[in-house]
């Protein structure tokens, strides 16, 4: 592990992007939620006061101790959308700890995009671990270090969601994306509903470079905060969508150019990912899966890692 990020010199996409939002296009049928964690979310792990809403429902932690973590999932169901959470990380000695923002479906054969934090020793980098599973089955990880202080301050994780692809942004920066490429055989969660969740757990087997810093029970109880929760997405109920036919196809306009992402996309690769799947042909011995060929979101650093 580096003792420091690397040089933010070449900080084109950070710069550009910053000032660009990926907003999916307006329309009637689609529901937007914002703010109050009381309305849109119930607790489902941590109900003892591990998890807390506190300010008038716009401010949530959640915590973690040797006896338990806590966890929250959203009331909705959602078929598409993009979703927004600012989060503050574990301070100080965060190891083996995971913090959590991501969705998913329910069942053996499930989808989920995720955002997992990976603490660290006080010092050094967060790890954020991505990942994408379609019909039960994951294996597609990819894991950066980020250019500030997560610990510091909130920032913006975003999850878009479309019926094209799926990106994962910070602060508007793409970090990742990936592409619907059903057309060749590759799944995609393209079909069943997902629920947003947020948790604070211990994982102290693999987390911290894969188990060998354990968490220092001394320092819980370990809290991450939430806050200004935002869904601009298609809810999904008594097995509909609230989005017509017109409206669903329209998600999948984004207000970003592909160039931008694709850039974005690059400059993190190059400069904070610590780790690809499309690089590992240890874990795919019989091949790298088909997508790290066509996907935007993992072609560039091909076996440069």
């Amino acid at each position: 592990m580096p003792a420091s990020l690397p040089n933010q010199s070449a900080n084109f996409p950070i710069m550009l992007l910053s000032t660009l939002m990926l907003v999916l296009v307006s329309s009637s049928s689609m529901a937007t939620s914002e703010g109050s964690f009381d309305r849109e979310f119930e607790i489902t792990w941590g109900q003892d006061g591990r998890a807390r809403i506190l300010n008038k429902g716009n401010l949530l932690n959640l915590s973690l101790d040797q006896a338990s973590g806590s966890s929250i999932q959203s009331k909705n169901e959602y078929l598409f959308g993009r979703f927004d959470m600012q989060l503050k990380l574990v301070p100080e000695n965060s190891a083996g700890t995971v913090t959590s923002f991501y969705l998913s479906s329910q069942g053996s054969a499930h989808d989920e995009i995720d955002f997992e934090f990976l603490g660290n020793l006080s010092g050094d980098p967060y790890v954020v671990h991505t990942n994408v599973f379609t019909r039960g089955g994951g294996g597609r990880e990819q894991q950066f270090y980020l250019w500030f202080d997560p610990t510091a301050d909130f920032h913006t994780y975003s999850i878009i969601w479309t019926p094209n692809r799926i990106i994962l942004s910070v602060d508007g920066t793409t970090i990742r994306e990936f592409k619907n490429l059903e057309s060749i055989g590759v799944p995609y969660a393209s079909k069943k509903p997902m629920r947003v969740y947020a948790s604070i757990w211990n994982a102290e087997y693999w987390a911290t470079r894969g188990g060998l810093i354990r968490t220092d029970w001394a320092q819980a109880p370990f809290t991450a905060s939430y806050r200004k929760f935002s869904a601009q997405a298609c809810i999904w109920a008594s097995g509909k969508s609230s989005c017509s036919p017109t409206s669903t196809s329209s998600l999948s306009r984004i207000d970003l150019r592909d160039y931008i992402v694709e850039e974005s996309i690059k400059w993190v690769q190059k400069h904070y990912m610590i780790y690809n799947y499309c690089t590992d042909a240890k874990k795919y011995p019989r091949g790298i899966p088909a997508e790290c060929f066509v996907s935007g979101s993992t072609k560039h650093n091909l076996g440069s890692i």
